[in-house]
Parts: structure tokens; C-alpha cells; sequence
């Protein structure tokens, strides 16, 4: 009975591994197609991404950085027994990442409202280059997008099953799974960052 639950988390674990190498690979081949469109196109890439709101773009990169430490130190603190603390955490966590939502609901705004979007008639008049940036940005974004929305839903979720004691110091496979999500949220937009806010 004792060597139970290292089995179960283990394989939790090796699971959630899996799935993070899937999601991975869909994100990667987004890269991919990004440095295939850029080496065609560097100039139009260049000013498109003189277009962005690098403001945005830089407190979220802070905001996300600082969910991915809490959701760190949830993880330490139910190893820890600190069961209210990893509560507070991924409440923290929660609210980053509510934060980055909105300012991105934001950014798009401004976005939108210059008729920057796809199959705006501005950017139908555009080089094709930039038309191809500002496409690949809205996917690319969007679906980070989504899994900042996964993710915050998920770690709701483990933050009330710590609050009920269910995720404890002997079983938290659901919280350091969850952290591990939300490590590749931090790390996708690590690299979204720099391609469509630095691009130089």
C-alpha cells in the first residue's frame, strides 16, 4: 500500500511530460513556419513587428514570469506542509494570469481599432509579408491565448482541491502537474516575445 501513491504520481507525472512534448511540437511548428516566413520576407516582418505595442508585450512577459515563480512556490509550499500558502500562490498565479488576459484583450482593442486584424481591408493593402506576420501573430497569440485560459481554469481547480486538503504533502500530483502547464505557458510566450515584439 505504501508504494502505492509513488506509482500513481510517477505516472502522472510521465503523463503530464507527454502531453507538454504534444503541445510542444503544435507550438513549435508555429516557430518553425514563423523562421520560414521571415527568411522570405525580413523587412516586411521588420516593420510589421515595428507595429506592435512593445509596452503590452513587455508586462506581460513580466506578468507571466511572476505566475510561473508562484506556481513554483505552491509547489514547495504543499511539500512544506503550507497548505494556506500554496492556496495564496495559485491564487496569485490565477490572478497573473487573469491580468495578462485582459491586457490582452486590450492590446487587441487597439489593435482592432486600427484596422489591424485579419481580413481587415488595411491589411489587404499591405505587403504580403506583413499581411503573413499579422496572421501568424493572431494564431500564434490566440492560441497562447487559450491555454493561459486552460491553464488559470486548471489551477482554480487544484487551488480548491488544496483548500479542501485533497492535494496534500503525500499526494500533489494534480499541483506540480498543473505548475508544469503552466511552466509551458511561460515558456511559449518566452519565445513569442522576442519573434513578434523584438523582430528586429
Amino acid at each position: 500500500m505504501s508504494h502505492t501513491p509513488p506509482k500513481d504520481h510517477a505516472g502522472a507525472k510521465l503523463g503530464m511530460w507527454l502531453f507538454l512534448f504534444t503541445e510542444l511540437l503544435l507550438f513549435g511548428g508555429l516557430f518553425l513556419l514563423y523562421g520560414a516566413y521571415f527568411a522570405r520576407y525580413p523587412r516586411e516582418f521588420a516593420a510589421a513587428g515595428r507595429e506592435m505595442h512593445l509596452g503590452f508585450g513587455t508586462v506581460n512577459t513580466i506578468i507571466l514570469i511572476t505566475s510561473s515563480l508562484m506556481a513554483a512556490m505552491a509547489v514547495t509550499a504543499i511539500q512544506r506542509s503550507g497548505r494556506r500558502l500554496a492556496v495564496y500562490l495559485l491564487g496569485g498565479t490565477v490572478l497573473c494570469g487573469a491580468i495578462f488576459l485582459f491586457n490582452k484583450y486590450l492590446e487587441w482593442s487597439a489593435e482592432f481599432s486600427r484596422g489591424i486584424y485579419p481580413g481587415s481591408p488595411l491589411l489587404a493593402t499591405v505587403p504580403p509579408g506583413e499581411s503573413v506576420f499579422y496572421s501568424l501573430y493572431y494564431v500564434t497569440v490566440g492560441l497562447h491565448g487559450l491555454h493561459v485560459l486552460i491553464g488559470g481554469a486548471l489551477l482554480t481547480v487544484v487551488a480548491v482541491r488544496v483548500g479542501r486538503g485533497t492535494i496534500h504533502v503525500g499526494d500533489f500530483a494534480w499541483l506540480e502537474n498543473g505548475a508544469l502547464y503552466w511552466h509551458l505557458v511561460d515558456l511559449v510566450w518566452i519565445f513569442i516575445f522576442p519573434l513578434y515584439y523584438l523582430v528586429l
